[in-house]
């Protein structure tokens, strides 16, 4: 999804205020009956309606009235408060280009504060099925109804979490800066996805190092669950190959399960199957 942020610096404390008012409406309506946004926001007589219209006209809310005339967040809507939030606390100050896409997420790098290359991740977990999510998300329960506002913010809680606390355990993992809503911001890994990663030098040395991440995580209690080319990135100088200095750098936790789950076994053994249908294919060991 493009991230247009183009409108950003000229949307109003009403603005802003009518749209923080559809997201905390949408915690128990799929539409927000307009009267309870009018509500919510406690603007001026007349100012919900003409923040609605400039919200719409920038796509950063939704109107229905097949039932009854209504509101909701879109996505963009939705990046436009957790972006504002993480600018107002001055933890960004510009959104860079696009580095990654995904199903369930977007990928953008920023400047930090000191004019330092960050990375933005914004889940987006409504993009797949809510039935594949569920399956896939140990930690929401069964038979409930979620909506994906709440899907990617608890992603992204838990992505956060289970960063700062494997950072602290001084696994390489991208450490984690800040989280609002549903955006995660990190620090850049050194290197590139070791997908994009076309003659690896010392690949054996790389597997070796990949399957000793999955044996540490399990030895805490842990399962990355997506484990593979995609989410290790990998740092391919020559000369950190040579002197077999750790050179990759997990990155995508949300997924991650502990142990004791009942299909951890099943799932453990994914990730090391796909590491070692990666690193033994031709491609890889062309660099050896």
């Amino acid at each position: 999804m493009k991230l247009d942020v183009s409108a950003l610096r000229y949307l109003s404390g009403d603005e802003f205020r009518t749209l923080t008012a559809v997201e905390m409406g949408m915690k128990n309506h799929e539409i927000v009956p307009a009267n309870l946004v009018d509500s919510i926001a406690k603007l001026k007589r007349g100012g919900v309606r003409k923040a609605l219209d400039i919200l719409l006209k920038h796509k950063l809310v939704h109107h229905e009235n097949k039932i009854y005339d209504g509101f909701r967040l879109t996505p963009l809507g939705y990046d436009y408060l957790a972006i504002k939030a993480l600018i107002n606390r001055g933890a960004i100050h510009s959104i860079g280009r696009q580095v990654g896409v995904g199903k369930e997420a977007d990928v953008f790098e920023v400047l930090g504060p000191s004019n330092e290359v960050l990375i933005l991740k914004l889940h987006r977990l409504g993009r797949t099925s809510f039935r594949a999510v569920k399956a896939k998300r140990d930690y929401l329960k069964r038979g409930k109804h979620f909506n994906w506002l709440y899907l990617s913010r608890l992603a992204a809680a838990k992505e956060f979490a289970f960063m700062r606390a494997l950072h602290d355990h001084a696994f390489r993992t991208p450490v984690a800066v800040d989280c609002n809503r549903h955006v995660v911001l990190m620090t850049a890994a050194p290197g590139i996805p070791l997908t994009q990663s076309q003659e690896l030098a010392e690949p054996y040395d790389a597997l070796r190092e990949a399957l000793a991440v999955v044996a540490r995580l399990a030895r805490h209690g842990l399962v990355h669950c997506d484990l593979n080319e995609f989410n290790l990135i990998v740092n391919d100088d020559e000369q950190l190959a040579k002197s077999r200095s750790p050179r990759l750098t997990v990155i995508d936790f949300p997924q991650m399960v502990s142990t004791s789950h009942p299909n951890a076994r099943m799932l453990f053994e994914r990730d090391v199957q796909s590491l070692l249908r990666f690193f033994l294919s031709p491609i890889s060991r062309a660099g050896s």
